[in-house]
């Protein structure tokens, strides 16, 4: 199964390189893939287009990655990957009810699995960096006001418009043998 792996840029660093592949070892993580559910949901769009949207998606959970790693470079990154179909499975819930329900890509990497070919990976330009460093102080911002009961439009407004700016953005794709050259911020 071909996944894509929400990651930041420092994982680029466990990748082990020969002259037929770049591998790596994908840990057990939520990850994205074109499910049965994102199919039922989305039943006019092609095998490319899903492969896309689960692509964004998985974009979308390394910017979280960056949100929760302050040391990050400000580039979200999305590995992919071919897996076994038995390495993975639905996501499991962790009883929190707080916890945002699973987007219809998700999936997760049931245990560790070594030594996997990368077939490409997708980052940000070096020009996202100032956009997702805009989306973090608006997010810490918006933080602050709501610890302070202090939720105002303005605090929502600026991190909708960063975020805009962020996902309005295409990553570049990169081929397994070019993962040594990914500019970094």
């Amino acid at each position: 199964m071909r996944i894509y792996v929400p990651a930041t840029l420092d994982e680029l660093d466990a990748v082990t390189h020969t002259s037929r592949a770049a591998r790596w070892t994908v840990a057990p993580r939520r990850v994205h893939a074109v499910t049965k559910d994102l199919e039922a949901g989305l039943p006019d769009e092609d095998g490319e287009g899903l492969e896309y949207i689960a692509a964004l998606n998985a974009a979308d959970d390394s910017l979280a990655l960056i949100a929760g790693r302050p040391d990050a470079a400000h580039q979200r990154v999305v590995i992919t990957v071919e897996v076994p179909d038995t390495a993975v499975g639905p996501v499991q819930g962790s009883g929190d009810p707080d916890d945002d329900e699973a987007v219809a890509s998700e999936i997760e990497v049931l245990s560790t699995v070594e030594n996997v070919a990368i077939v490409c990976v997708h980052v940000d330009e070096l020009e996202a960096a100032a956009d997702i460093a805009d989306v973090l102080a608006a997010a810490d911002e918006e933080s602050d006001a709501e610890a302070t009961a202090d939720v105002g439009a303005e605090s929502e407004t600026a991190l909708d418009a960063a975020l805009e700016r962020v996902t309005d953005r295409d990553l570049l794709w990169y081929d397994w043998s070019e993962i040594k050259n990914i500019p970094r911020a």
